[in-house]
């Protein structure tokens, strides 16, 4: 069978299946999403056999070190994704949810009510926590969704999904519900972008490459995710050693992730002393610092930086560093550069902290505090099925009310319109 009929044929089951999920109730959903995190614990080796063959496969293409943290799974991680379908599933079902109901003049009733998107298509990298993420969202919120993920955890991605599958029938709910495109073949993305008759929005997960191409060539409604230029700006009135352990955690506690800090402005006022206490705790952590003129000159540890490095995501132990003016500067550079993901200032100054937080153009602003924390667990969503850096419908972590859309309903005695 062609690729573009394989697809066809999940995309129609999908399909038949949100008229099924839309109507399910909130107990079956739940139940489900506990029984497929005790089938990831049942089968934590095979899991972690599977993805074991990625793993050698990676290594075997020389994929970078931050590159393998994300494919890698162990059993902390497995772990991870069975407590976060049971903290999915302990969440607020919103679907059937009235937002707002209000009277008109003439006696009738309206209101919006919450209902699932329908088919949600979503395509992403070398994450395959992500598939299950994905998958325990969108059926929270009743969506089907159809993933498909990159070609180098193809292995994991498929049995995790066939788990997922086998416990969502014996749970009754309808076959179709979670699929996964089952090829590698680049092809299946660019036939996936032009099934507008059967998916109702598509989510690109992962680097610019592959969100820039499917926010491009889609012809089906796109939310785009992910890129993460994320700054943090220290500011002349600044703690410095409260700004030192932000920085290395925002920097390397996980750098292969998208809220993980690779740009950094710094006031010339506070420059000459903080610089070198910065670059000496970050060479700890074996981060290699790009910086301006200024900054090479102030600290012979820091490596001239070039233009690209500005807008660069490194997803790796690199960061940039400019020396800036001032405030005004800073927020400029970053409304330049930045990708709109998660941007941070420290400062001791309420007056700078409330022009930052007014004047930067991004889904997350923060004031003293790690840009790690954008995240759907750490907001309180249970889960994310990514971070949004647009703005129409959602933005910022999506979980599960910004996978619905709304419905009006209206309740009347009889009124008809003059």
């Amino acid at each position: 069978m062609s690729i573009r009929k394989s697809l066809i044929k999940q995309a129609k089951l999908a399909k038949e299946a949100t008229y099924k999920m839309g109507n399910i109730s909130t107990e079956m959903k739940n139940e489900a999403l506990y029984m497929v995190a005790d089938g990831l614990i049942e089968r934590k080796e095979d899991i972690l056999k599977e993805n074991e063959k990625d793993m050698i496969n990676a290594k075997k293409d020389k994929m970078s070190e931050a590159f393998l943290d994300r494919l890698s799974l162990n059993d902390k991680r497995i772990k991870g994704m069975a407590e976060g379908l049971k903290k999915v599933a302990e969440l607020n079902d919103p679907i059937g949810d009235i937002v707002e109901m209000k009277k008109n003049p003439i006696g009738l009733q309206i209101g919006k009510m919450r209902v699932p998107i329908g088919v949600i298509g979503i395509i992403y990298e070398a994450r395959p926590n992500v598939t299950v993420q994905a998958a325990s969202l969108c059926l929270k919120s009743g969506n089907t969704v159809i993933l498909r993920g990159g070609s180098s955890a193809f292995n994991s991605n498929k049995f995790l999904t066939e788990i997922i599958e086998e416990n969502l029938l014996k749970a009754g709910l309808p076959e179709g519900a979670v699929q996964l495109i089952k090829t590698t073949d680049r092809e299946a993305v660019k036939e996936l972008m032009s099934f507008n008759q059967y998916l109702d929005l598509l989510i690109p997960r992962g680097g610019a490459e592959l969100i820039n191409r499917v926010v491009n060539e889609s012809k089906i409604p796109v939310i785009q995710t992910g890129v993460g230029n994320c700054h943090i700006f220290v500011d002349h009135s600044a703690n410095l050693a409260s700004a030192i352990e932000i920085i290395v955690n925002a920097k390397t506690s996980r750098p292969a992730v998208c809220n993980a800090c690779e740009s950094l402005l710094i006031d010339q006022s506070i420059a000459k002393n903080f610089i070198p206490r910065l670059t000496k705790k970050l060479s700890n952590y074996n981060v290699e610092v790009r910086g301006d003129q200024t900054a090479v000159k102030l600290d012979n540890k820091v490596k001239q930086a070039d233009q690209s490095d500005w807008s660069t995501e490194y997803l790796d132990y690199i960061i940039s560093l400019k020396v800036v003016k001032d405030i005004d500067q800073a927020i400029n550079h970053i409304n330049k550069y930045g990708t709109k993901h998660s941007e941070a200032i420290i400062t001791e100054s309420y007056t700078n902290s409330q022009k930052f937080l007014k004047k930067v153009d991004a889904a997350a602003v923060y004031v003293n505090a790690s840009t790690r924390f954008t995240d759907g667990g750490q907001f309180g969503l249970g889960a994310e099925i990514g971070i949004s850096t647009q703005k129409m419908h959602a933005r910022g972590p999506m979980g599960l009310n910004e996978l619905t859309t709304i419905k009006y309903v209206i309740y009347g005695q009889g009124q008809i319109r003059e």
